[in-house]
């Protein structure tokens, strides 16, 4: 999908509650059509950042800019956008007709065009017959659709979702995103999107933005941040919750792995980002490890291998997952057999699969520790 760069962009966008910095020197440029995720956990600013958009709330810095014009001081009705919230935010005494036409109807337009736009989102967001129904009388899914039918009703540009499908049941959850993925491309709208679900995420957003403690940790394709993490907290955040230390120095182009207590000797591609000769964090998640009993040969150069005991395994549908004793931590890896605790097994991590970064003591005491001491490191 062609998209025109720098439709929507945040520039220096700060935000302070009193003394509380929430969010600092946010910088984003959004193209149009574009389907854009802020994920992060609770209290990392990704819903102060789009109350901030939609004008709802003030920057203490930074500007807004729509279409190359400046919108920082313009109230939420000059923006062309429209926002979802998660409680779906009903008039409980109005018809669904009246929910989706309220808008429009604050808007001053003629009764012949709100009914006919009504009509129009009703067909759009199947439903039809439902009009004359108040908001207690439908199902969650059902409200869902009303509240983004008054959103669309008004014809926006950008479409602002602040997380609405978290009050959805799961099985409802996974077909609505999907519709409303299919609704925004075939619209074209710009749309941003809240949410702490990486998996939501994952399956609808063009770009991923992870927020942490009120900055941008990490943006790009969920192809990119999910194999390629730009930092211990966003591999940690999606998913490679796995961590051992290990050290191991800087050669040529590989980063070659001491023999520890708990991993046998490896080496392993720097690719672009170097890792500093020391102590490092190696990361990676659950289903990227692959169990053998002990003494079992790996292949040599592809990864690194554990040496742990099996602690405990369960069975979440589809695989065993295993909590193992690596030395004086515990880390958890799956396989498609269950091995007994107390079982002695080796770990085998792929090199597509590990996260390594540089230890936090070692990062700190580096001025670019962020931006060229972390890497993901590849066969």
């Amino acid at each position: 999908m062609a998209m025109d760069e720098g439709f929507v962009e945040l520039r220096g966008i700060a935000s302070r509650y009193g003394s509380t910095q929430v969010l600092n020197d946010i910088n984003l440029s959004i193209a149009k059509g574009e389907f854009v995720a802020l994920l992060g956990s609770s209290g990392c600013g990704k819903t102060t950042l789009l109350r901030l958009l939609a004008g709802f709330q003030t920057a203490s810095a930074g500007e807004v800019m729509v279409r190359r014009r400046n919108m920082t001081a313009e109230p939420p009705h000059k923006r062309g956008m429209a926002l979802v919230f998660q409680s779906y935010a009903l008039w409980p005494h109005m018809t669904v007709a009246q929910n989706i036409g309220y808008g429009l109807k604050l808007r001053g337009a003629p009764r012949s065009k709100i009914a006919e736009r009504v009509s129009a989102m009703q067909a759009l967001l199947g439903l039809q017959g439902l009009e004359a129904r108040k908001p207690s009388a439908l199902s969650g899914g059902q409200r869902q659709r009303v509240a983004l039918g008054r959103a669309l009703a008004i014809d926006p540009e950008i479409l602002l979702l602040d997380e609405p499908l978290s009050n959805l049941d799961a099985r409802i959850r996974l077909t609505v995103r999907h519709e409303l993925r299919a609704l925004q491309k075939r619209l074209g709208i710009t749309a941003v999107h809240v949410t702490h679900d990486r998996e939501e995420a994952m399956v609808m957003a063009d770009r991923i933005v992870i927020l942490d403690a009120g900055r941008i940790a990490q943006a790009g394709t969920p192809e990119e941040v999910y194999n390629r993490p730009a930092s211990a907290f966003v591999a940690a955040f999606m998913g490679a919750e796995n961590v051992v230390p290990l050290s191991g120095t800087v050669d040529g182009e590989a980063f070659v792995i001491a023999e520890g207590p708990v991993n046998a000797a490896g080496s392993v591609a720097l690719m672009a980002r170097p890792l500093s000769t020391g102590s490092v964090e190696a990361r990676f998640r659950p289903e990227a490890a692959r169990l053998a009993p002990a003494g079992d040969v790996m292949a040599p150069g592809t990864g690194i291998t554990f040496r742990g005991e099996v602690l405990a395994v369960s069975y979440p549908g589809g695989h065993w997952r295993h909590v193992v004793r690596l030395g004086d931590r515990e880390i958890m890896a799956d396989a498609d057999r269950a091995f007994a605790p107390g079982d002695a097994v080796a770990v085998h991590v792929p090199a597509e699969a590990l996260f390594l970064f540089s230890s936090p003591h070692q990062a700190a005491g580096s001025t670019n520790s962020r931006a060229m001491t972390s890497g993901k490191v590849s066969a």
